[in-house]
């Protein structure tokens, strides 16, 4: 793990915008199709506004979310909302979006059929992250129902999240394939969400899945 420390939230933004541009630069050299899986949320807002504007083949790129809120894509608290008016917008226009969420399905019910269309790109290319106060990344939550089996490394790709504390259930990547991702990042924004992030280096992942994830990444912090 790698953190990078900055001045101010806008400081930030630049930088990581940059960062995943030059990731999927990369990545675009080697393989005809690339992927990149972003969370919905506010904090990555600002990335994605200078990503769009990113110079790169963007219609080899496939975009989708980290995880999903079981709502219409028109929904006020749909991640796939977020990502198609901030990032899915100017150069990046272009992009395919993988949505996770299927609208009039149980989720249960779809998510073979969703699986099928995320396996031709992974392992994830790039992956952008973030964590709540309580260490939850994607939608792992800690005391969630189906937690153990999400993390387990032979999970499959995608995970139902139903908690008593979300409104709605959700559908969310599985911890194995996050952290498969070939280039990692972690966004978190305060102190008490870089008190909580040193706090989960010293728990397993039941207690804080953001731990599942750590290997290798690049956390970007600002106050």
């Amino acid at each position: 793990m790698n953190i990078r420390e900055y001045a101010d939230r806008d400081m930030l933004a630049i930088d990581v915008a940059n960062a995943l541009a030059g990731d999927l630069e990369s990545a675009l050299l080697h393989h005809d199709l690339v992927s990149l899986a972003v969370p919905g949320g506010t904090t990555p807002g600002p990335v994605f506004d200078g990503l769009c504007a990113a110079d790169l083949d963007w219609d080899r790129v496939r975009v989708l979310p980290t995880d999903e809120r079981c709502v219409p894509a028109d929904h006020d608290r749909s991640n796939e909302r977020l990502i198609r008016d901030r990032l899915l917008t100017g150069r990046a226009a272009v992009a395919d979006y993988v949505p996770l969420y299927v609208p009039g399905r149980d989720p249960e019910d779809a998510l073979a059929e969703v699986e099928t269309l995320i396996a031709p790109v992974l392992p994830l290319s790039v992956l952008v992250l973030g964590m709540g106060e309580d260490m939850h990344t994607a939608s792992l939550f800690p005391g969630m129902s189906g937690l153990e089996a999400a993390l387990d490394s032979r999970a499959p790709t995608l995970a139902v999240a139903r908690t008593e504390v979300q409104p709605e259930p959700r559908i969310t990547l599985t911890a194995p394939v996050l952290d498969g991702a070939l280039s990692k990042h972690l966004i978190i924004y305060g102190s008490e969400k870089r008190a909580a992030l040193e706090r989960a280096l010293t728990l397993p992942p039941e207690e804080a899945p953001i731990a599942a994830v750590l290997s290798g990444i690049t956390v970007h912090w600002a106050e």
